[in-house]
């Protein structure tokens, strides 16, 4: 059964992650995270230009950081999470730390209603998958987010 995709979150932005390797990039999202691989452009030394990959039912699009671009190593950080909803964050958790993924957050239930996973793949991008749990409104999100910074704890 597919997870259900909060509606505020079914049209979303297409992240085009630009990094150092994307070759090897594109193989370890599929070992990881069950990536399918949709179409790749590459140079003929190997480098891509652009490759579509779908990760659970998002699109992420990748390719060897060229300028204006710069990958997250030689940026020293990223500025972005890429969040995407799968059907069973547990499996993604086991499949991607197996593959060589970093954890920063193991399988966790959140106060917003999703079972969230943070990991950092080898090439310096930051991954938050989540698995939606229950429905909440928008004010209770906003008031038990709020509760969690003011007492660092939510019920």
């Amino acid at each position: 059964m597919p997870a259900v995709i909060p509606d505020r979150y079914r049209y979303a932005a297409i992240p085009h992650i630009m990094l150092d390797g994307a070759r090897a990039a594109a193989e370890f999202y599929v070992a990881a995270f069950d990536a399918e691989e949709l179409m790749r452009i590459a140079h003929p030394d190997g480098r891509i230009l652009h490759a579509e990959l779908r990760i659970g039912t998002s699109v992420v699009m990748l390719g060897d950081a060229e300028k204006p671009f710069v990958s997250p190593h030689v940026a020293g950080g990223t500025t972005v999470g890429l969040h995407v909803y799968v059907d069973d964050v547990d499996a993604l958790y086991d499949r991607a730390v197996t593959a060589g993924a970093t954890s920063m957050q193991p399988p966790t239930d959140m106060f917003y209603g999703d079972r969230t996973i943070m990991l950092k793949d080898p090439f310096g991008h930051v991954w938050v998958f989540l698995t939606h749990m229950y429905d909440m409104p928008l004010h209770d999100i906003v008031a038990r987010g709020t509760a969690l910074l003011q007492t660092d704890k939510v019920d």
